[in-house]
Order: structure tokens, then sequence, then C-alpha cells
């Protein structure tokens, strides 16, 4: 926990209403520190979330907090336009008194303040369908409101992160240099890679080629990333936008499908487990393109399959990359442990790879 001088001196900073009454660690965040706040006011209790921003991760928290501070006032204005709640259905950010969307504190940590979002929950694992059909819905609206944003004006806040044939070229370097010696072992995982090498191509060149249009991407898709709220069980707001870049449609989809429709856990070591559950597909591909509402074109919708076979070959390239440098960037929890995450998704680029046909028609369906 924070010192409270520490504390004292942000919430001071952003000129909080009433007096502050509480302030606990909240969620299951892995990069920023996370702390719920509750204020004591003459109209009643208010509840803040306070993030301190990770300098590990985000090496430019300025140029993060220009693209939260541009997507948030966008959403916020479609938002009032659509007759919906903006506090409830996008993030709102507290402005400093400096009015600046963050604030430095003495030891140059970055912080920053959003409005608690009350009568709904986040769920680490979805539980039924409907949670996941729900967060392709939110998905996909969030495509549709941002549909029309300047995406080139975002800064790139993780420089490369879904240039595919840049992870490629990472993973050629790490296999040549092999420093931690362990190519040798694992050369049916090379192998697998290198005779798919004009797969990472696939979606980078549509774009660059003007084919497919630059977009405003979440880029962490996750259920977790939902606010589902707690009587309707549907869902109401988008979160965790450190992420939010120009990108592709399919990517975010992709993503999504990675994780969402696989039957076995990103580190399954029983690879006879391990599979894309096509009614999952389904479920997903319904919610995502009814929440877009018509703002993609025809092309972005046919290359969504494609977008969930690319997000897990890049991750498994990712995963093995890591593995043949010594396990440096992803954190592991036992010997091999990237390893075993590489082979389940290459194991499940292999199954998607086989099921495309039904995976065109499902997006088809919905098309």
């Amino acid at each position: 926990m924070e010192n409270s001088n520490k504390i004292s001196e942000v919430t001071e900073a952003f000129n909080l209403p009433g007096k502050l009454k509480e302030c606990i660690p909240y969620g299951n965040g892995h990069i920023n520190d996370t702390y719920r706040l509750t204020c004591e006011t003459p109209e009643g209790i208010r509840r803040y979330i306070l993030q301190r921003m990770s300098r590990r991760i985000f090496k430019n928290p300025q140029e993060l907090m220009e693209n939260v501070s541009g997507v948030t006032s966008w959403l916020r204005k479609k938002i009032i336009e659509n007759g919906g709640d903006p506090e409830r259905e996008t993030l709102t950010l507290l402005n400093s008194r400096e009015n600046l969307p963050y604030f430095v504190d003495s030891t140059g940590d970055y912080w920053r303040i959003y409005l608690f979002i009350e009568g709904a929950t986040c769920y680490e694992q979805v539980k039924d369908d409907n949670d996941f059909y729900q967060s392709a819905v939110a998905f996909g609206h969030f495509q549709r409101l941002l549909a029309d944003y300047p995406a080139e004006t975002l800064h790139e806040t993780i420089k490369d992160f879904h240039n595919t044939p840049d992870r490629l070229k990472k993973f050629k370097k790490a296999v040549a240099e092999d420093v931690c010696g362990r190519a040798a072992a694992v050369q049916d995982e090379i192998n697998f890679i290198l005779e798919r090498e004009e797969l990472t191509r696939a979606l980078y060149d549509m774009q660059k080629d003007g084919r497919l249009p630059l977009r405003v991407t979440h880029n962490d898709t996750k259920l977790n990333n939902i606010m589902i709220d707690d009587k309707t069980g549907k869902a109401v707001c988008v979160i965790d936008l450190d992420t939010v870049m120009p990108g592709l449609a399919a990517n975010d989809f992709g993503d999504s499908i990675r994780f969402g429709a696989s039957t076995a856990l990103e580190d399954e070591r029983d690879l006879s487990k391990v599979s894309c559950n096509l009614h999952l597909f389904d479920v997903y591909a319904k919610g995502f393109i009814e929440g877009c509402g018509g703002a993609l074109t025809e092309l972005e919708i046919e290359t969504l399959p494609l977008g969930a076979i690319l997000m897990t070959f890049e991750n498994g390239i990712r995963f093995l990359t890591d593995y043949l440098e010594g396990d440096h960037y992803f954190k592991i929890h036992r010997e091999g442990h990237n390893l075993d995450r590489c082979r389940t998704q290459l194991t499940l680029v292999k199954d998607m790879q086989e099921k495309l046909p039904q995976m065109n028609e499902i997006i088809e369906k919905y098309k």
C-alpha cells in the first residue's frame, strides 16, 4: 500500500470533492497499481479509481494519456448524441488542478483518476455464452463509435505491437543467435512457423496497400476489460484503454477468439485438449458484427477469421522467441512455460486453419 503522504499528494492535485474516507487496492491488474477511493460529499458518497501508470511498460505516459483522453472525449460525445449515459458507458477522466488528465508526483510517477462505474462488474472468466456475446457486442460497438475517429493521429504506445512480419524477423534472429542453446530441441516448432512465413504478411500487406483501413483498436480484447451491468447482464463499458492504438479490426476480433474460443488454457500441456470451439466462434462473431453495426467494410468482415489465425500465430511466435531468448519478457511460473504456451498457440493455429471453411461460413451468415 502506498504511504498516506503520497496518496494525499496525488488526491490534492486532482482537487477531489468532499473528504477522502477510504483508499484501498482494487482489481487484479498486473501492470498498473490500482486503488478505489471513496469520498464523502454533501451530495453523498462518490467513488473513483486511482491508478499509478507503469513506467516499466509505458515509456511515454504523456502520449498514452493523449490517446486515452482523445478517445474517451470522442466516445463521450457519441454516447450523449445517442442518448446514453457517458458516466457509465465510457471511462471518465478527471483533470488535475493543472488541467491535465494526469499528475506527476514528486518522485516522477504518473497518476490518473477515473470516475468509478457503479453497479457493474468485470469478470475474469466466461460463465456462459451470454458473457462472451456481450463482450463481443461491446468491442464491436467500440469500433462503431470510433469508426470516424482519425486513427492515424493516435500514438503507437507500444511500437510494432501487431507488426507480425517484424515479430517474425525478431524470431529468426533469436533462432540464429540461440543464446540459451535451446533451438535444437524445438526444431518442430521452428519449422512450423517458418513453413507459414507468408501468413505473417497477410493482413499487414492488405493494410499497407490500402485495402484494409486503419482503425482505433483496443489491443487487449479480453472479457475482463468489459464492465457488465449487475442488473441487466449487458455490457456497459469498455475499460483499460492503455493499449488503444491505430490497428486493424481483425486484430481485436482475432485476439478475443484466440483467448475466448480456445477449449484449453493458454499454457495447457496436453495438446489433445486444444482446439477452436466453433460454437463460441459463432457466438462471438454474431455479437461483434452486430455491435459494429455496419461500420466495417465488407473485406474487413471477411478477414475476421484470418485475424483469429494471425493473432494466435503471432502469439505463438512471441512465446517461442521469448523461450529462445531466455524468458525475459513474459512471466513464467515453471521451466519451459513459454514453450508450453507456444505449443498451445501453434496447435490452435493448425486447428483454425483446418476449420477456416466453417469459420468463413459463420461470418457469411452474419455479414
